[in-house]
């Protein structure tokens, strides 16, 4: 009942967004992407009540991790949190990828929100063999922790987004190869009708390197939350959240990513410590709160230093 209701809300909350504060295509302008940013987020705090509520009826807790309702309020934060701070460096690839095929900025929306439609879907199937994977082999948190922190790593000493192209990819590449493409951006339109065939528009292909892209995010990311927590409602609800403020976000800090250098670092700095946290697990017992002072703090740090850099 609590899954579907929960689905019930999101998709309820998608369509309101997309056929009635969105219907026509416009310019996000910075003013309405903080009022949004803000509500998205209100909305994901409040909804630890609900996560108290959930876990406080023993009937709707059956087969769950035990701990208490507080326990998982703080895991839905911290989650929530490390989500959030991820999507900032899915924004660098994401602005790159709508720049490279000139996505005009009052469509862009409209590929942000299908994009966030399929990432539901994906992240749903994937946090749930994720769970699998860690209850039934033994190993495998050793092997997410060393991923995490190889990830971490590599992220500090490059920055993929400034070399990435997308139109140098193997899926850009093979998309045009089995279907007629177009390089004119026909309004809002994914395909045209032109001399009797559908062709895709760069609209399309954008949505589908969105997609792809942030499909190889969530490799990274769904290993970072399941550190945190097991219980996979927290951990689907706290991803379900911090993507669907990924749109407003985007538009909020597309325009300020070169001002938060170091902030980048803090990305670093959170998947080598979930990383470690993961291999550790079974010898070292760190309580979830230190980890959500943490991961708050890091990112506080990045932010600070950037600001004071400016």
């Amino acid at each position: 009942m609590v899954w579907v209701l929960f689905c019930l809300v999101v998709f309820s909350s998608l369509v309101i967004d997309l056929g009635v504060f969105n219907k026509n295509p416009k310019e996000i302008s910075y003013k309405n992407a903080v009022k949004w940013t803000s509500v998205w987020v209100a909305i994901a705090l409040i909804f630890s009540a609900i996560i108290y509520l959930v876990y406080s009826m023993k009937w709707l807790n059956e087969g769950e991790i035990s701990g208490s309702p507080w326990d998982k309020v703080i895991e839905y934060l911290t989650g929530y949190l490390v989500e959030l701070s991820l999507s900032i460096d899915n924004i660098f690839v994401i602005a790159v990828i709508l720049k490279s095929f000139k996505i005009p900025k009052n469509y862009q929306h409209k590929v942000l929100f299908w994009g966030v439609l399929g990432a539901i879907v994906f992240r749903a199937l994937m946090i749930f063999l994720g769970i699998q994977l860690m209850e039934s082999i033994s190993w495998m948190p050793y092997v997410f922790g060393a991923f995490l922190i190889y990830i971490g790593l590599k992220m500090g000493f490059q920055n993929e987004a400034s070399d990435y192209n997308p139109k140098k990819t193997f899926l850009y590449k093979t998309l045009r190869r089995i279907m007629p493409v177009t390089n004119d951006v026909y309004k809002s339109s994914f395909f045209i009708r032109k001399r009797g065939m559908i062709i895709a528009t760069p609209m399309f292909l954008a949505l589908i390197i969105v997609e792809f892209t942030d499909i190889l995010f969530a490799v990274d990311s769904i290993p970072a939350v399941l550190s945190v927590t097991r219980s996979p409602f927290v951990v689907f609800s706290s991803n379900i959240f911090a993507i669907l403020g990924l749109r407003s976000m985007y538009f909020l800090v597309v325009n300020l990513l070169e001002s938060f250098k170091y902030v980048h670092f803090s990305l670093m700095f959170i998947l080598v410590y979930v990383g470690l946290k993961m291999i550790l697990t079974d010898t070292v017992n760190i309580p979830v709160g230190i980890s959500l002072m943490v991961i708050l703090g890091s990112i506080i740090v990045g932010i600070l230093l950037s600001l004071s850099r400016k």
